[in-house]
């Protein structure tokens, strides 16, 4: 008796999928207000090194990559990026806030505490897909089971 295969629904359909989405937006937003304000470097120049770690791990789950490159705990990698992403996120969006500043930069930093929430979110999301599958689709099968 064979089981039939459960259909594979495409990264950019599944909930993980929108909620990284939904971070790379936000994020993407707070660095253009930042950019438009004219705001401190380092305010700018975090919040696009998130923007390409964000895209990185949107492409690397689309191309389902982290199926093929098997070396690396992706799952792990992740929620460490979606922790260290949301303490940056929280500090830069506190300090852009704190100052008496443009409405550029005081609508930077909203965005960046959205996108923080996000990123929480996202971290919860994996972790709790690894907390009730954890010999979900990262665990390798034996050869002898493949048909």
């Amino acid at each position: 008796m064979q089981t039939l295969k459960q259909k594979h629904r495409p990264f950019c359909f599944s909930v993980k999928g929108q909620v990284k989405m939904l971070r790379l937006a936000l994020t993407v937003t707070s660095m253009a207000f930042f950019i438009i304000a004219q705001a401190p470097e380092p305010y700018i120049v975090i919040t696009g090194f998130e923007v390409a770690v964000i895209f990185f791990f949107i492409i690397l789950y689309m191309l389902r990559l982290d199926r093929l490159i098997d070396c690396l705990f992706w799952p792990l990698l992740d929620i460490i990026n979606s922790m260290v992403t949301a303490i940056f996120m929280i500090i830069i969006s506190v300090l852009a806030l704190i100052p008496e500043t443009t409405t550029f930069i005081v609508l930077g930093g909203v965005f960046g505490l959205l996108a923080a929430v996000c990123c929480i979110a996202d971290g919860a999301l994996i972790y709790q897909k690894l907390l009730f599958n954890p010999s979900g689709p990262y665990q390798k099968k034996p050869i002898h089971d493949k048909i």
